[in-house]
């Protein structure tokens, strides 16, 4: 396939940035869009110039730092999959392609398709943890029941990879969908309760200090999670947040 990419490039977070255009050609179907993009790099450093920054490391769809922007979608136009899991047969030979980086006021750009994420990290040190004692002899982990249910759903929460593509697609950038699978995967099971009425206060408390906007109601966040963490986890979230408040 011969291709047309229209890139975001920034040199700095200081730097006003603009859509430069490129070609690509001879870009088999069969290679990711991580693996294209290197192809790109690898044209761009022959001819000189400087190659696009952007962000990975797993390529395999676990650690979740590969975001893109492509043609207004988060992560592009495949669903349940991240970037780097993204193929290139979702295009068509000829076709112009638009990639930006993940755009919020609390992930600001680093370089070209790079943003900080950190404000993730901050929202998940100020709760995102259990007490455990571990002096003397330590609890045998089958000593508390759990129903299959609950350790599930649980799961099912915990499976948020942190990508950003829920404040991507929000058009508040709202970051409720992560910090409500956070907050969920702990208020489900017992071991999390300690903590419980902390817990939801301050991540959320950190949330609005990092100037995540609110959620919009409208769903996309859950369309374009490529590990399809439910908006469920949100009405948890704001169910945990109450009860919190009321009981302190």
């Amino acid at each position: 396939m011969n291709l047309t990419l229209k890139i975001w490039r920034q040199t700095d977070a200081n730097d006003k940035g603009k859509m430069v255009d490129y070609k690509v050609t001879e870009i088999s179907e069969h290679m990711s869009f991580l693996e294209m993009m290197d192809v790109l790099n690898e044209q761009l450093i022959n001819k000189g110039v400087e190659p696009v920054a952007f962000d990975h490391d797993c390529r395999e769809g676990i650690c979740g730092m590969c975001s893109m922007y492509i043609n207004g979608e988060a992560h592009g136009p495949d669903r349940g999959v991240t970037t780097c899991q993204l193929h290139m047969r979702m295009f068509k030979d000829g076709d112009t392609i638009t990639i930006e980086p993940f755009r919020a006021k609390a992930f600001p750009v680093i370089k070209d398709l790079v943003v900080d994420r950190s404000a993730f990290d901050r929202i998940q040190h100020a709760g995102g943890y259990i007490s455990v004692n571990t002096s003397g002899n330590t609890q045998d982990a089958n000593a508390t029941l759990i129903s299959k249910h609950a350790a599930d759903e649980a799961m099912d929460a915990a499976t948020c990879i942190g990508c950003g593509a829920c404040v991507a697609s929000c058009k508040n950038a709202s970051a409720m969908l992560f910090v409500g699978a956070k907050v969920s995967q702990y208020a489900l099971l017992p071991q999390g309760q300690i903590e419980a009425v902390d817990r939801v206060k301050n991540m959320v408390a950190q949330m609005d200090l990092e100037g995540f906007g609110n959620c919009t109601n409208t769903g996309a966040c859950e369309v374009e999670c490529p590990k399809g963490i439910s908006l469920e986890n949100i009405a948890r979230m704001n169910r945990e947040f109450l009860s919190a408040n009321v009981k302190s």
